[in-house]
This record gives C-alpha cells, structure tokens and sequence, in this order.
C-alpha cells in the first residue's frame, strides 16, 4: 500500500523479479472480465455498466477465482485490494482457504514529498520519457533531452489542486485498513523517501521473514 506517487509499482516490479510473485490489480482483473465468457465476468460487466461500484462480494469471487490460478501456487501481490476493512475480513477467509499467510506492506513518503513528485511530474510526448521538475529535471527547460523539439506534458491530473484532493482522499480511505493491520501486528511501514533499491532492500526483508 502507498499514496499515489510512493513508488508502489517500482517496487511491486522488483518483488515480481526478485521471488517470482505474480502482481494482481484487481482493476486489470475487473478489465479482462470485459471480454470472458462466464458468469461471474457477465456480473461484473453487469454492474460496471450501470456505473456502480462493484461490491464487496463479488470483487472477492473475482480475487479468488484469480488467485486460485496455477501461477498463484507460490503466493502473490495484491495491488488495489483490499480497499476497506469489509475487503480485508473477506480476504482472511480467502487466506485461511488457501493456506496464504498475509503481510501488509505500507510504503510510507511526507504529504510535502509526494505532491512535489506527482506536480512536478512531465513526460515526452514522443517518447513517453518521465521528468520531474524538482528531481529529476530535463537538460532544457521543459524539452525531453531524447527530442528537443518535443515540449514536455504536464497532464491534468497532476495539477496541485487535483493532487490534494487524491491525496486526502487515499489518507481518508487506507487509515482504517492500515490500522486494521497495524492491530494484528502484520502492518510492516516502510520508509519510502529513498532510493529504490535502499527501500526494496526494506521490503526484502519483510518477505524473508515470511518464508
């Protein structure tokens, strides 16, 4: 778990690489549903387009009919769930079923932090090159170094006042879901105002302590 800008899929895809853990989104499993043939996908597909949210009960049928797969054998990343508490007492009996033990991971960064890493974010039109104004500049001013005659984007989403209301809005939902962790002692808080490599290091170690 993180904020957006924490560097959550950074270190999901050094896990992946490190011990082989298959990353599930459960906003790519709720996308392929789009296309599958079975009941369960026709539910979803149901519910997605009357512009409801779909329910606790059935995005768990869609974890667990996922993770049930052969390349979940080992154990896997949960990206996007569980969201609220409700989710979470839900997947201890999915854990329970499948002799999983969960560990929660929080990659944790100062407010001031992450809106200077999400509101100074730009990217190269061309080719998708990611800058950040504050930390990672361009040579030039607001040109990829790749393209010059490109002029970096600076998307909507990343503008302050949108950046503070994502922001609150993930404190506002995760803090009952990391104390809920926190009260069974299986909330493990990283600290994410670091290099990459010295916060997988961190988690690595989680991990270790699980096998």
């Amino acid at each position: 778990m993180g904020a957006p800008g924490a560097g959550k899929g950074t270190q999901a895809r050094l896990i992946q690489e490190h011990h082989g853990l298959v990353q599930i989104s459960t906003g790519d499993m709720f996308r392929a549903m789009k296309d599958a043939n079975t009941p369960l996908a026709e539910e979803v597909r149901s519910v997605m387009n009357s512009g409801k949210l779909v329910p606790d009960d059935v995005t768990i049928q869609v974890v667990r009919e996922r993770t049930n797969q052969e390349d979940c054998a080992k154990g896997y990343l949960l990206d996007g769930f569980p969201r609220t508490t409700a989710q979470a007492v839900m997947l201890e009996t999915l854990a329970d079923e499948q002799t999983k033990k969960i560990s929660a991971i929080s990659i944790d960064v100062p407010l001031d932090i992450l809106e200077k890493r999400l509101t100074g974010r730009r990217s190269c039109p061309v080719c998708g090159e990611i800058y950040n104004v504050h930390f990672k500049p361009p040579k030039s001013d607001n040109v990829c170094d790749n393209h010059p005659e490109a002029q970096l984007i600076h998307r909507a989403d990343d503008m302050p006042e949108k950046i503070k209301v994502r922001l609150s809005t993930y404190e506002q939902q995760t803090q009952p879901l990391l104390d809920y962790y926190q009260q069974s002692g299986r909330l493990h808080r990283i600290d994410g105002n670091r290099e990459p490599d010295a916060i997988y290091m961190d988690i690595e170690k989680v991990l270790t302590n699980l096998e």
